[in-house]
């Protein structure tokens, strides 16, 4: 992303915003409410256009090669965005024959194990708690092997429980190189996941840095310090 702008009439939320990531990297977005995290991965998802500024995510450039980059990427937000009247089973078959899975059986049984559902796959999704919803839309982002993975405030509304058994999920799903954006209020949370930081204020990305050079792994001082830079 290379001076990335993004106005709403004329309010500017994006002010010439870099950033860049490296494959089976996962970086963690920090930032306050309103610093436009939400709208930068809005973007990144092809759900909004830019103003102005250069876009590419896994090799194809946005907007104009937007139907391109959904095939190769993940979006989880805090909405599920699932069918309710639907089986575990049945959502994943959609969103399988949406994203054209041709054998998609073995693959939507590798993904309900992964997430922990295996054993609720014939059970409406109304039925489900907010953290299996969460771990189920999980599953739809990542049914189609996506190069890119972003996720916009996945912990949002849930338990202690349901977040010890996101993480494990979000883990899983790292180890396996694949690359991940993620929003997060969470510096706790984001610290235990992430291998790097980008703190995103004022409509840029103020400062970035590596788990490795994080003095003590302490999060909570290096945000601090790049909010008041």
């Amino acid at each position: 992303v290379k001076k990335l702008i993004k106005r709403f009439g004329l309010k500017t939320i994006l002010r010439g915003l870099d950033f860049q990531v490296q494959p089976g990297e996962f970086v963690a977005l920090l930032g306050p409410n309103g610093a436009g995290k939400t709208t930068f991965l809005r973007i990144l998802s092809s759900l909004s256009r830019p103003t102005l500024g250069k876009v590419i995510v896994a090799g194809h450039a946005l907007p104009n090669e937007s139907s391109q980059v959904r095939a190769k990427l993940g979006v989880v937000s805090h909405l599920p965005l699932l069918y309710p009247d639907l089986t575990a089973e049945e959502n994943l078959q959609f969103y399988a024959r949406m994203y054209g899975i041709t054998d998609y059986a073995s693959r939507i049984t590798d993904v309900l194990q992964l997430i922990g559902l295996e054993n609720r796959r014939k059970d409406l999704v109304r039925t489900f708690s907010r953290g299996m919803s969460q771990r189920l839309a999980i599953g739809r982002a990542i049914l189609h092997q996506p190069q890119v993975i972003l996720f916009d405030e996945p912990y949002t509304g849930l338990d202690q429980d349901a977040s010890e058994m996101l993480d494990k999920v979000l883990k899983e799903i790292a180890s396996h190189g694949r690359t991940v954006v993620m929003t997060s209020h969470d510096l706790i949370r984001a610290e235990s996941l992430a291998t790097r930081f980008d703190v995103l204020s004022r409509g840029v990305i103020t400062a970035s840095i590596n788990k490795n050079d994080l003095k003590n792994n302490n999060v909570l001082d290096f945000y601090k310090q790049a909010l008041e830079s």
